[in-house]
């Protein structure tokens, strides 16, 4: 549990124009836009200097460092860094320091700030293969950094965006309030089909200079794309949107025949003989990785939420969905006709919890308010007849918990307004949380990704009939080590367990 860096709900997709075009209204304001792009050499339309745009990337670097987790394995972060900065010195930028950063989120997802931070998630990392993949992963990123997309796309939003925009971008504050929503929308959809196939082909090249094998790049759409196929499946299975990687493969498939021509191109630039694949060398820094939720954010187990370092616990309603977002816990009645969340907030002044729901929360006349005991924690719980849900203005039950200087705030409202089973479920979870005892710490423990070498009769089904995934343990398998959907392991390679 964190805090969510960008939200892109507001913003819409916008047209990606190839090179600068002189609309009557850019005229006015905004002739000195138009600059040559260092990597492809074409005149794009972009409101801010290469300074300005390496501030801006500065100033949000330490925002994401608050709000997603540093993923703490010195080693690894050591073995991206060299990895990435090899890329960064063969890009059209190498005048950047580039800055990369293994962040502890089981997301699959990779993003770049503009002025070269860049940032992958052990998510994404554990379903990578090899070191050449993993460098498709970074020079895609980087492609992103040199050929200024994030730039571009700001100021083509700032074009068509709401009245007297450009005018404010020149007192600098506006200019990054309009980037960092133009980010989100990057992070979560990534910057359209055009740029990001413009990042694969910057990245094959940087590929090729570095002597990875620039194919590594269709490979990874390979891999990933099976992830996200799977993750489709299963979203429509729970009757839930899909959680999907933005990048290198969501616009396009892997036989796209532009992705095969701008790899086929990269291979001509290459220096010499293709370094190994190092696919040995980079499983074992995975080697102990957490798989899922990590400790630091909290362990789902069944219905159950343990969390060591906040040392509590929780159960969920049976058959909830439940996702451990970085700012707070969400749990989903099928079929979304129910949503309950728990957040939390440092004390400040003091009170009791029916003060707090009152004052901080602005929770006004409230209905069947009730102290809570907790196994000795104190609590309060109540309904506010109409409050913002994810429905609309409703019916909100509340639950506020004093512990440890904090308020854990769990609300829940139903799609329908009412519901009377929802809102038991509810008060049942909001009852069960307490304090996590000792002999519970155990059950905080993240699975862990375990690498073995495939002894002969080893196979994916009996591997998943001992893993501690509960749900699909084969396909997850098969997805960790590129067998998806039904492939089989040879005798003597290294493999990704779960254990």
């Amino acid at each position: 549990m964190g805090t969510f860096l960008i939200s892109a709900a507001e913003i819409r997709d916008i047209p990606i124009f190839r090179r600068c075009v002189w609309a009557p209204v850019a005229v006015l304001f905004l002739f000195a836009g138009c600059a040559i792009n260092p990597a492809t050499g074409d005149r794009d339309f972009v409101l801010m200097s290469e300074a300005e745009e390496i501030a801006l990337g500065r100033q949000y670097h330490p925002q994401v460092l608050t709000q997603y987790r540093v993923y703490e394995d010195p080693e690894l972060q050591e073995y991206v860094q060299s990895l990435g900065e090899r890329l960064g010195n063969n890009s059209h930028r190498d005048n950047l320091i580039y800055r990369f950063t293994v962040l502890d989120s089981d997301e699959v997802n990779a993003f770049a700030l503009p002025g070269g931070y860049i940032y992958i998630t052990r998510g994404l990392m554990a379903y990578l293969d090899s070191e050449a993949e993993l460098a498709a992963v970074l020079g895609h990123e980087i492609g992103h950094v040199t050929a200024r997309h994030a730039a571009q796309q700001q100021a083509r939003s700032t074009l068509v965006g709401v009245a007297g925009a450009a005018a404010a971008i020149g007192t600098g504050s506006r200019a990054a309030y309009d980037l960092t929503n133009v980010l989100g929308t990057a992070l979560v959809r990534g910057y359209g089909r055009d740029l990001e196939l413009e990042a694969d082909r910057l990245g094959a090249e940087y590929l090729a200079r570095t002597d990875y094998r620039p194919e590594a790049m269709i490979e990874v759409v390979e891999t990933l794309k099976e992830q996200e196929q799977f993750e489709i499946a299963r979203a429509r299975a729970e009757e839930r949107e899909p959680n999907v990687y933005h990048g290198v493969f969501s616009t396009h498939p892997d036989n796209d025949e532009r992705l095969q021509e701008v790899v086929r191109a990269a291979e001509a630039l290459s220096t010499g003989a293709p370094v190994p694949d190092q696919d040995a060398v980079y499983l074992q820094h995975l080697d102990d990785m957490p798989f899922g939720s990590s400790r630091s954010e909290g362990i789902l187990k069944g219905r159950d939420f343990y969390h060591a370092d906040l040392a509590f616990t929780l159960r969920f309603p049976e058959q909830w969905r439940v996702e451990n977002r970085p700012d707070r816990l969400v749990a989903i009645a099928p079929g979304d006709e129910a949503v309950l969340q728990l957040t939390v907030e440092d004390l400040n002044i003091k009170g009791t919890p029916r003060d707090f729901l009152l004052n901080r929360l602005e929770v006004r006349n409230p209905r069947e308010g009730a102290p809570l005991d907790l196994d000795g924690l104190e609590g309060f719980t109540a309904i506010a007849p109409s409050a913002p849900s994810p429905y609309g203005q409703r019916p909100v039950r509340f639950g506020v918990i004093f512990y440890d200087n904090q308020a854990y705030v769990i609300a829940g409202a139903s799609k329908q307004g009412g519901g009377t089973i929802a809102d038991a479920a509810m008060l049942d979870t909001i009852r069960s949380f307490r304090a996590l005892g000792p002999d519970e710490l155990e059950l905080a423990e993240p699975k862990r990704i375990d690498i073995v070498e495939v002894e002969p009769g080893m196979t994916i089904s009996s591997l998943a009939a001992d893993s501690p995934v509960p749900n699909y343990p084969e396909e997850q398998l098969r997805l960790l080590n590129g067998l998806y959907p039904d492939g089989e392991l040879q005798a003597g390679e290294l493999i990704k367990t779960i254990q």
